[in-house]
């Protein structure tokens, strides 16, 4: 079925928040939204793409998570560490045994592994010869992040097997958390000197394990349960998973003692409903139960999908909900620019933590509660991570009811304030708000824009946290002798960057418009604008209409490049830029911006010399369309490694099929 352009759309948009919620919650341990709102996310993405084949190798749907953190060494899991389907009610489960009966063609009793869903932090633990050798985080479950130094600190974490004579590889996984007990200790003397507070024992864990000094992780009383093991190579195990536990046990590791091994979905949902009945008595944060079949055979007869093993299954429970007060509400404004409503509350215990403040999301949800300030209202902690307002108690009991109204002007540097679509407000001061000035360097530097080799993300952060820079211009003042003086950073290095940010003022228009996070204007539009107007003065003193006339462009995006040109702290700016000495090409030499007009190319598989984006790119600046879809309309299907049903639709329509090497020709040719 081909997609229209309007599910195209929806797709995009929710595999873009999808990735940034991702990022979020696995590699910054900052979550925005509940469980619940995620997961209503990730199953519509996952329902249109299936619906409209449109899934794709990146697709977050194709993945679990989000990427490991840059300071760490990187390790690549030999077998991934994937994540779990969740169901929240008896039908689920039993439904959820009856897809496991009806793949075994068996109607067979089956013994299953039960045991708490602690909320921590996925660890692999790699022993060689019995001794402990690596440990890494879940990372993205293709690649963790490299934390053996702080997992070493972990006293309940043997550092070698009590297993005589063991020889062989052996990959135990498990949570690392921090019990209840362990938390408040640590909060109390962090209260005693004065130190900062922390807000709920998964972060606290998270934090700890992604220390870089492990002297500050050994300071926080971590703890594990092992849940499983991955690889195993020359060591003999047994072939059920309770006994795997026993044996894990016997060589000295930690597994959770309120597991329980039960025989049908039935005997399953009674532990569920045991072990609710005795969660706020455990010394750790449950969310839920695992049900994991218990049989190691049957496990692997069962496989996985593309991001969850067949064979278990999170059973979660239901959020804890207490009542409080608003107190007031302020406006935060995140790396992207996004203005979001934030609700203080009268600090109450809900969950396992103290909740004083919650995400509003946005202020269609403020008119949805019918919220005010002063307002009583129903906090729910949703999935034990995350704290939300669910609705208002009495309204007409708040004496002196306060009005919530999104600012006309950014808190962070008093741009004006612009919606954007149909929830959303953002701080039109790009490059010159401070709240969003990390996250504008790095666009700024990243490849598609310019492609400043050598300047990572951490090291924007090392930059503007020390006051070296403050806007992008700022980067062309930088002088070897300050970068050689930061953390790991000698004059070789400093040098070779310096070299980087040089070469960069070297660039093309449609790239320069680009790094600039004008909102809206990705690589094509930028592309789109430089090939339109020819010179930078040009798009400067163009109004929105004259941008409209620009194919793809629409009066929404045509109205925020005016905006942008229009600010004087924009134009200030560009001008810094351009005395730094910039040179701005129009065109790579020889290019034929008109080439490939009329025609539509289809990318599908994997493009493995040139990004996808960038291929895209390309293809529009030579006047071609891209579309997602294979229709009697398209032209050229460039199909890489893994192309699946497009290449299929697209031979059966006689639509001409190139691969990527006579991709890279074609274009080569057409710019030369």
């Amino acid at each position: 079925m081909t997609a229209p352009d309007k599910i195209l759309q929806e797709v995009a948009a929710l595999r873009r928040e999808i990735n940034y919620h991702n990022r979020l919650y696995y590699t910054l341990d900052s979550p925005e939204i509940p469980d619940a709102d995620y997961d209503a996310l990730f199953d519509r993405l996952t329902e249109l793409e299936q619906e409209y084949d449109l899934v794709t190798p990146e697709s977050p749907t194709r993945r679990v998570g989000s990427e490991p953190l840059a300071q760490f060494t990187q390790i690549t899991h030999e077998q991934p560490m994937l994540s779990l389907d969740k169901v929240f009610n008896e039908q689920d489960l039993q439904d959820f045994e009856s897809r496991i009966k009806k793949r075994l063609d068996s109607e067979a009793d089956l013994e299953y592994s039960c045991e708490p869903k602690v909320d921590g932090i996925a660890v692999s633990l790699l022993y060689v010869d019995g001794v402990l050798t690596r440990a890494a985080t879940r990372g993205d479950g293709l690649t963790g992040e490299d934390i053996t130094h702080n997992v070493r600190t972990i006293h309940s974490i043997p550092l070698r097997l009590d297993a005589q004579g063991m020889t062989g590889r052996l990959e135990v996984r498990g949570e690392i958390y921090l019990g209840k007990a362990g938390f408040e200790k640590l909060n109390n003397r962090a209260e005693r000197e004065g130190g900062k507070v922390f807000v709920n024992p998964r972060n606290t864990a998270a934090g700890a394990v992604r220390q870089l000094d492990p002297r500050k992780a050994a300071r926080i009383p971590l703890q594990m349960f092992c849940y499983s093991i991955g690889l195993v190579d020359g060591v003999e195990m047994p072939g059920r998973l309770g006994d795997v536990f026993e044996l894990l046990e016997a060589w000295g590791l930690p597994v959770n003692p309120d597991r329980s091994a039960r025989t049908g979905i039935d005997g399953c949902l009674d532990y569920c409903l045991d072990l609710l009945n005795k969660r706020n008595a455990l010394n750790y944060e449950i969310d839920g139960a695992v049900i994991k079949v218990n049989d190691l055979s049957i496990q692997r007869e069962l496989g996985q999908n593309a991001r969850t093993p067949r064979w278990a299954m999170a059973y979660k429970f239901p959020a804890e909900e207490k009542s409080t007060q608003v107190l007031g509400v302020e406006f935060q404004v995140g790396r992207t620019g996004t203005i979001t409503p934030v609700a203080r509350l009268k600090p109450v215990f809900v969950g396992g933590v103290t909740v004083s403040n919650t995400t509003l999301h946005n202020m269609d949800e403020v008119e949805r509660l019918g919220l005010r300030v002063g307002d009583s209202v129903i906090v729910r902690r949703a999935g034990d991570v995350i704290p939300k307002i669910i609705r208002v108690i009495a309204p007409e009991k708040n004496p002196a009811p306060g009005a919530i109204v999104m600012p006309s002007r950014c808190p962070a540097c008093h741009s004006p304030v612009l919606k954007e679509g149909e929830v959303l407000y953002k701080c039109s001061g790009g490059l010159i708000c401070p709240a969003q000035r990390k996250e504008a360097v790095k666009h700024f530097a990243s490849r598609s824009a310019l492609d400043i080799e050598g300047l990572g993300d951490r090291l924007v952060e090392i930059l503007v946290d020390q006051d070296l820079i403050s806007t992008v211009a700022d980067l062309y003042r930088l002088e070897v002798s300050q970068i050689s003086a930061l953390e790991r950073m000698g004059p070789k290095s400093a040098q070779n960057l310096v070299a980087a940010i040089e070469k960069s003022k070297q660039v093309t228009l449609a790239r320069f418009l680009y790094a600039l996070g004008i909102r809206e204007v990705g690589e094509a539009t930028a592309q789109a604008l430089a090939n339109h107007h020819q010179a930078l003065q040009s798009v400067i003193d163009a109004s929105a209409a004259d941008h409209e006339q620009i194919p793809d462009i629409g009066p929404i995006v045509a109205s925020h490049i005016e905006t942008f040109f229009r600010q004087e702290h924009n134009l200030s700016l560009i001008d810094q830029l351009l005395q730094c000495g910039f040179v701005l090409e129009q065109r790579t030499s020889g290019e034929n911006s008109n080439a490939l007009a009329g025609q539509t190319f289809v990318l599908t598989g994997s493009l493995e010399q040139m990004p996808r984006n960038e291929a895209k790119v390309r293809l529009q600046a030579l006047g071609a369309k891209v579309a997602g879809s294979v229709s009697k309309n398209t032209s050229v299907v460039v199909a890489g490694p893994g192309a699946g049903s497009k290449r299929a639709k697209a031979e059966a329509l006689g639509i001409k099929i190139i691969d990527e090497g006579e991709f890279l020709a074609l274009i080569q040719s057409l710019n030369h």
